[in-house]
């Protein structure tokens, strides 16, 4: 890898694979291109601003002559392809951008690529990042989430991604694309949006406001460790066999419930308050549609590629609380678009209201 092409760069995932590659690949120029919309900030890259290795475009994947141009440009080699609407409450009350971004995206960047790489595909890459949201949901009994599972997604966000999936695996078989996936269980870890359960969790309790839980709090999710994802990626562009996807999870289950309580119990270790912070949890209408279990089977990439988390959730948990409370100032700006907190009630506390 050369020169490589991170889409959705200033988002959560995309900037944490951003700083990890700019480590662990001292040759490689990154070049990242991200729409800047309302999950993504340059904030989240703030310690690159001094890397001649690392050049920020702003821009929008589904602008077929500006991707196409960074591509001759910059002789890119390898597209790791992060950008995506990915908010599952934001796509049930409108999901006319999952489609915009996740599909319509997805298959302009694979136009792009085919077109730039013509038949000299030796030693090109493109991979995309997708989601264990695609498989469906399970009940508590049935097995994990493996890469032959069939996809049964529930909401536009997965069924965006489903789409996209297909559209990767097609271009293989059909134009011979170099490519890979990884399907990814819910991420946490530092320079995640505030909206997404954990930093919510985190900040909300923080400020003394409401912690929101979800119907009963049952819902099951397999949570990954943002770094353990980022190790899981490279791997898989240096290993990984073209036209092959991976399952990519941390081996963690717990119940919304019972990871409410760990932040909180974190908290009141970690900057204690009059009351204990489970006395701000408050349960919310369910999400429509919402999937009760989420669990992915790592075999495949353990067994073929070697790799394994790092990161229990605890260790996890307490280093994520950990940098949310030293980064209170990032927090403040990436959330202080007005309309956020607007959102926050309308989705949590006046579901259902016109």
């Amino acid at each position: 890898m050369k020169n490589v092409l991170i889409t959705g760069g200033a988002g959560f995932i995309g900037a944490n694979f951003v700083h990890y590659l700019h480590k662990v690949e001292p040759q490689t120029r990154l070049i990242n291109l991200d729409a800047l919309t309302y999950a993504g900030s340059t904030e989240n890259l703030k310690s690159m601003a001094d890397s001649s290795r690392h050049i920020f475009l702003k821009g929008d994947i589904c602008d077929i002559k500006q991707v196409s141009q960074i591509m001759r440009e910059y002789s890119i080699d390898t597209i790791i392809h992060f950008a995506a609407e990915s908010h599952v409450d934001r796509s049930i009350i409108g999901p006319a951008p999952f489609i915009q971004t996740n599909v319509v995206g997805t298959f302009t960047l694979l136009e792009a690529a085919k077109q730039a790489w013509g038949q000299e595909r030796s030693g090109k890459l493109f991979h995309h990042v997708s989601t264990d949201e695609v498989y469906g949901s399970l009940s508590p009994e049935e097995p994990a989430f493996q890469e032959t599972t069939a996809y049964d997604p529930r909401s536009p966000y997965s069924a965006s991604k489903a789409s996209s999936d297909h559209l990767v695996r097609a271009y293989f078989h059909t134009y011979d694309l170099p490519v890979t996936i990884t399907n990814c269980s819910n991420n946490y870890g530092p320079y995640q949006f505030p909206e997404k359960l954990i930093p919510l969790i985190i900040l909300n309790a923080l400020q003394g406001k409401p912690l929101p839980v979800y119907g009963d709090g049952k819902q099951i999710r397999d949570w990954l460790y943002v770094e353990d994802h980022c190790e899981a990626i490279h791997l898989v562009l240096h290993k990984g066999k073209l036209g092959e996807t991976y399952n990519v999870g941390g081996g963690n289950q717990p119940y919304n419930i019972d990871l409410v309580n760990k932040i909180c119990s974190l908290l009141d270790e970690l900057k204690p308050a009059t009351d204990k912070y489970s006395l701000l949890i408050t349960h919310v209408t369910d999400r429509l549609g919402h999937d009760r279990r989420y669990a992915m089977d790592t075999k495949k990439i353990g067994t073929e590629l070697g790799w394994q988390p790092k990161h229990d959730l605890d260790s996890g948990l307490k280093k994520t609380v950990e940098w949310y409370l030293a980064n209170m100032d990032w927090a403040a700006k990436i959330s202080k678009d007005r309309d956020f907190q607007a959102w926050i009630d309308k989705n949590y506390f006046k579901r259902g209201e016109n």
